[in-house]
């Protein structure tokens, strides 16, 4: 992820009912939920401020009618917002001409729903190409793009089938791979699991982080899934009843959450898997060490390394190999069952 902001939303409003945009320019409040019932509006996204950086997962993410999917429609301008700015590349998205718009979604976008909707007259080679046969691209050109991204997915095997030849999992993999045929600046990416069983779910969700180590999108995934959410998210924005609740690193959302809200969504969340060596890790006091954990991980990874180990501290070393810190096995029982002396 770098520092570079490839998505920005400035006060983005989407209020259904009569009147929306005259509602807005009396200046309510976002959290005045009782103008809006009495105005006969839905608040379905409201007043929400978000920075994408290129490279980020970044994953929206509440229950059923927070907002979520209807914001990401409104990113993508699917559904238009009734007030607000959406910049992508510094451009605002809300004044681009509907022809251009357009062009932009077939070129720089890609987008994974839940429901497949992949093309039941079509194999996968045919489904996964479309999207190219739609901005004019020769069949010559198309199809070994489409192979290309076929493979990625792991499903060169079945090229030649149709869609109701396939798992759940697999008709998935198609959808990911006609997405990624236009190589997008931008993914979004809309319950896409959600649909499948769980083990195919984590297999899925194993498969995203492997895409993303080799492809290094930008991406915007929404979940209900806190757990999905964790093992995905560089960051994750809470929404409940069209607004942003809070918005932060996984580690920050279990340490600091801002409200009861977002405390519940945490609550049953086992920390190891959510906090990195760093978050735990204690200043440097030891002069030897039995071994090296980067800062990165996650607990949940090094936890048996670290506590089968008594006497000696590890070293936490960062990406240039120098010593940050230490934690051994006491910091890590007193984050999974509390202190000792608690």
């Amino acid at each position: 992820m770098s520092n570079t902001v490839k998505l920005s939303c400035r006060g983005v409003w989407k209020l259904f009912g009569d009147n929306a945009e005259q509602f807005l320019k009396q200046g309510i409040a976002a959290s005045d939920d009782s103008a809006l019932i009495q105005a006969s509006l839905v608040g379905a996204v409201r007043d929400v401020n978000i920075d994408i950086y290129e490279g980020e997962i970044f994953v929206i993410m509440g229950l059923s009618g927070s907002g979520k999917s209807t914001l990401v429609r409104c990113l993508s301008r699917l559904i238009e917002p009734n007030a607000g700015q959406i910049l992508f590349n510094g451009e605002d998205l809300l004044r681009m001409p509907e022809p251009q718009m357009v062009e932009i979604r077939r070129h720089k976008m890609g987008m994974v729903f839940q429901h497949f909707a992949l093309l039941p007259h079509l194999t996968v080679l045919g489904n996964v190409a479309f999207p190219l046969e739609v901005q004019g691209v020769a069949k010559e050109a198309r199809e070994p793009r489409a192979r290309e991204m076929i493979e990625l997915v792991g499903l060169s095997d079945r090229a030649d089938n149709y869609p109701r030849e396939l798992s759940g999992g697999q008709q998935q993999r198609v959808g990911i791979a006609r997405s990624l045929a236009v190589e997008p600046e931008l993914w979004f990416l809309d319950e896409p699991f959600s649909a499948l069983d769980p083990l195919i779910r984590r297999e899925m969700q194993d498969e995203f982080l492997r895409l993303q180590q080799a492809l290094n999108k930008t991406i915007v995934f929404i979940t209900h899934d806190f757990d999905e959410a964790i093992r995905l998210a560089d960051r994750i924005a809470i929404m409940k009843d069209g607004q942003v609740i809070q918005l932060g690193t996984p580690e920050e959302l279990v340490l600091a959450p801002a409200n009861d809200y977002v405390a519940e969504f945490t609550r049953y969340i086992p920390r190891g898997k959510v906090l990195s060596v760093a978050a735990v890790m204690k200043p440097v006091s030891a002069k030897y060490f039995v071994a090296k954990v980067h800062f990165k991980q996650r607990i949940e990874a090094v936890i048996d390394q670290i506590t089968a180990q008594a006497q000696l501290p590890h070293a936490v070393i960062n990406e240039a190999g120098e010593i940050i810190g230490q934690i051994d096995r006491a910091d890590v029982v007193d984050l999974l069952v509390g202190p000792a002396n608690a």
